[in-house]
């Protein structure tokens, strides 16, 4: 095995617009991380299929068997298509195995889409495909912050779940990125876990520290920044499927944040993708 103690053997960010399936009956073999952050599948998990939606985390280890089924389901918007948009990473090494085993690991959990989270994806994949020392080093070691960021989201998880306002707060927040690509509603978030708006408004607020609607922005954003970079489809495209009736409205506030245009933003990081 190689001398890396946390090895990325493939690494990418997989996008279908046409059914798709892959299986793996005698087992996988090496570790596979697999994070869904736009429309949905189904997957095998713990020896069920099942539906498998944006914030979705899914963990193989070896010898698992995998079975991806990527077809037409009922999307976020209310029509039926096929969309699945998913990060992964093939994985090895003693690392990897001794973080595998330090606790019980489920196979799917949830994550936030977040900056930060899709930052160590992209600069992981970004460094596997550079390939040469010290890229594949540095691909190691955004791998491992990775790692430790699913460990720490799991243990808040764990932490807050059950009971208690801040359970309410992150159900809200689940809510919000399985459904950010749909016309949202607050009153839809709120109903959701049965809270007045203005009581689930400042629920959120206090917790988050940001609004459900600059959240369900932050998410609209960060997907269409996404497809801006691995994908081929039009901007225009890409603003209405991410969530933005108006293209004018989508270029202001992807100005706003990333401080180019779409265009800009497309043409400066296609030498980083290639």
């Amino acid at each position: 095995m190689n001398s890396l103690a946390c090895e990325v053997l493939s690494a990418g960010y997989s996008h279908h617009s046409k059914p798709f399936y892959v299986k793996s009956t005698r087992g996988l073999r090496n570790y596979l991380i697999r994070f869904q952050v736009e429309g949905c599948c189904r997957a095998l998990v713990d020896g069920q299929v099942q539906l498998i939606v944006p914030g979705d985390l899914l963990l193989f280890k070896p010898k698992d068997q995998y079975d991806l089924r990527i077809e037409e389901e009922l999307q976020q918007n209310g029509e039926l298509g096929v969309t699945s948009g998913d990060y992964y990473f093939f994985c090895r090494g003693a690392w990897l195995e001794e973080w595998w085993s330090r606790t019980a690991k489920q196979q799917k959990l949830k994550l936030p889409i977040n900056e930060n989270v899709l930052h160590l994806c992209r600069q992981t994949i970004l460094e596997q495909r550079r390939g040469k020392a010290p890229a594949k080093e540095m691909a190691e070691y955004y791998l491992r912050l990775f790692c430790l960021t699913v460990e720490r989201a799991s243990h808040e998880q764990q932490n807050v779940s059950g009971k208690g306002k801040s359970f309410l707060a992150y159900e809200m927040k689940r809510y919000i990125e399985e459904h950010a690509l749909s016309p949202l509603k607050i009153e839809d978030v709120a109903s959701h876990v049965d809270l007045s708006v203005s009581r689930a408004v400042h629920l959120f607020k206090s917790v988050f520290n940001q609004t459900i609607m600059q959240y369900v922005q932050h998410i609209r954003l960060s997907i269409a920044r996404e497809r801006i970079l691995f994908s081929k489809m039009s901007l225009e495209q890409i603003a209405e499927m991410s969530g933005f009736n108006s293209y004018t409205y989508f270029f202001r506030v992807f100005r706003a944040r990333y401080g180019l245009s779409p265009k800009e933003y497309r043409e400066e990081e296609a030498n980083l993708i290639d």
